[in-house]
This record gives C-alpha cells, sequence and structure tokens, in this order.
C-alpha cells in the first residue's frame, strides 16, 4: 500500500528531503528568484549547502566585523568594570518574575533555526517563529517527489514587484503566495502536486490568510520552470485574474 506524507521543512533534516530540479542546472536548495527581485537565479550552487560562517554574538548578517583597536588605552578616569553583566535597571528580577499557570496548556516555544544553517534554509525558516515553516516537501514511501514554496508577500520582492506591474489586483485581502510546486520527471501525472497545492492553501488558511495567488509561466517547458501552468492552477481551484502572454496572475 502507497503511502503519502506531507511534511514542512523546517530543519537540516527535512532540507535535505527537497527533491532535485527536473533540470539539473536548476536547484531548490540553493535557489533566491523570489527571494531576490534584482539578481535572483534559480542555479545550483554547490557552496550555499556548505554551513554558513557563524556570526558572533550581537552581529548583522552580512556586517563586517570590526574589532576594537589595541593602541586605543582604556580611559584612566573610568572606574574598573565590575565581573558579571552591566546592571539593567529594566531588567526582572528572578524572584519578580510570573509564575507559569499550572492550569493552562503549556506555551510552545517558537521554532529556530540552528547557527550555521545552509543560506537558503536560513530564507525558508524567517518565519518560524511567527508563521511557521515556508516549504512543504510530499514523499510517497518516503521518497521525496513534489516541492512547494510558499508564504506572505513580504517574504518574497519579486513577487511584490511582479504585483507593481497590475494595479488590477486586489489589495485586499493581501493575498499569501505559492512561488514554487514542482514533482520529479517520473512521478508527473500522479496529482501529486495538486494534493501539495490544497496542502498549502489549507495551512495558509489556518495561518489567517484569506487568499493566495501564483505566478505561473505561459508557455514554459515542465523542466524549465517550478511555477508551473496556468492550466495547472486552474485544476488546483485558482481562477485567472491577470490574463498575460507571458506572466499570468492567479488567485483563490
Amino acid at each position: 500500500m502507497t503511502t503519502i506524507r506531507i511534511i514542512d521543512v523546517r530543519d537540516e533534516a527535512s532540507f535535505e528531503l527537497i527533491p532535485p530540479c527536473a533540470d539539473p542546472a536548476f536547484d531548490h536548495r540553493t535557489c533566491d528568484y523570489w527571494e531576490d527581485a534584482e539578481r535572483g537565479s534559480k542555479a545550483h550552487r554547490a557552496s550555499w549547502l556548505q554551513p554558513a560562517p557563524v556570526a558572533t554574538s550581537g552581529s548583522t548578517p552580512g556586517a563586517t566585523l570590526v574589532s576594537r583597536p589595541t593602541h586605543l588605552a582604556d580611559n584612566p578616569f573610568a572606574p574598573p568594570p565590575k565581573p558579571g553583566p552591566a546592571f539593567n535597571p529594566f531588567a526582572i528580577e528572578e524572584e519578580d518574575r510570573l509564575v507559569d499557570n499550572p492550569f493552562a496548556p503549556p506555551k510552545p516555544r517558537p521554532q529556530r533555526l540552528e547557527v550555521g544553517a545552509p543560506r537558503k534554509l536560513a530564507f525558508l525558516g524567517r518565519g518560524l517563529a511567527i508563521l511557521g515553516s515556508y516549504a512543504k516537501v510530499l514523499l510517497v514511501d518516503d521518497r521525496p517527489v513534489a516541492y512547494a514554496q510558499f508564504g506572505p508577500l513580504s517574504a518574497y520582492p519579486r513577487a511584490l514587484r511582479l504585483r507593481d506591474l497590475y494595479p488590477q489586483l486586489p489589495e485586499a485581502p493581501l493575498p499569501a503566495v505559492v512561488t514554487c510546486i514542482a514533482t520529479t520527471a517520473e512521478a508527473r501525472g500522479q496529482g501529486h502536486a495538486l494534493r501539495l497545492v490544497e496542502a498549502v492553501c489549507d495551512d495558509l488558511a489556518g495561518r489567517g490568510f484569506a487568499a493566495v495567488e501564483a505566478y505561473p509561466e505561459a508557455g514554459a517547458r515542465p523542466d524549465a520552470t517550478s511555477a508551473a501552468s496556468p492550466a495547472f492552477w486552474i485544476a488546483a481551484g485558482f481562477r485567472l485574474v491577470v490574463d498575460d502572454e507571458r506572466f499570468p496572475v492567479v488567485r483563490r
């Protein structure tokens, strides 16, 4: 009996399950096409799959760390530093902390990625502590065959830029987006992509979104795009709201 499971991409173990693109020049695990409106690429970049460099505490990702010059002398008029952390007048003393309500269900801890996660996994994990995962994988008998990427508009600048081309698109309710839906070549024609899109839409509805959009590529080869065709999205319950000959928009 065939077993079908759909899992969220939440950590490195689930990230490793993302199936390869049908076109070997592309790679779901190193693609930043939707995350970068200007220079995003779908290309396979092996270096992105290596652990990211670990930033020191308090540093900004991508910032250059500047050490304190050793030739600067300490202030001779300042009092000597005291051991331990500096005094914070707004800190809550341990004895003043509120005790958890023993009769209330425990609050789940927001999930966060491990430090040094691959760059694409960091993109997909930006909403873990607030909204949840931005990607799902469908497995058939524990073999990954389909992948979907989705999330709020704010997570995908290229989607925002594309929407700006069509002032007729409704501003309310502001949609979530499904940027990618892809099935491995050998698993096509079995309804896996439609099943995965349905799961994504149900998930987004549970997160409070009232509308979902996608941006297919009309006339593209199946192996050359993860945006699918307008006909696919219509079969998934979407309607065509912008009938552009190159970049149409569908909405559900």
